[in-house]
């Protein structure tokens, strides 16, 4: 029995100033946790390489925005360059004050924040 243990966990923010979306702020989110990460130990410590990093490297990404079920869960996955993706959604992140500007795409005149924890299993 192969046993998945936890390599990494990251969290990122993200925000969509104009147009209320809460997909874009969940995409700066994803964007934000995995730019600051470098999984070197996926080959080095774990031996894993090109030809069965998309099997062994297990991803979670936990997203909380003020509204969960309007996330584009297949869309999101693709923002991971590798590795088999889960996304969950949850009720949560920060929907604000912001400024109306119709010409931007502004609905109304919040901005939408989400959060995201990402980890790494191998």
């Amino acid at each position: 029995m192969i046993r998945i243990k936890k390599f990494i966990i990251e969290f990122g923010m993200g925000m969509d100033f104009h147009g209320q979306d809460v997909n874009k702020a969940a995409a700066k989110a994803i964007k934000d946790a995995i730019s600051r990460s470098c999984l070197i130990g996926l080959h080095e410590i774990h031996g894993l390489t090109e030809e069965n990093l998309n099997e062994k490297m297990m991803i979670e990404a936990i997203i909380g925005v003020s509204r969960p079920q309007d996330l584009d869960q297949e869309a999101l996955k693709k923002l991971f360059p590798v590795g088999t993706v889960t996304i969950v959604a949850e009720k949560g992140g920060l929907t604000t004050a912001g400024l109306f500007f119709p010409g931007f795409g502004d609905a109304n005149n919040t901005i939408e924040a989400a959060i995201v924890c990402v980890t790494v299993s191998v």
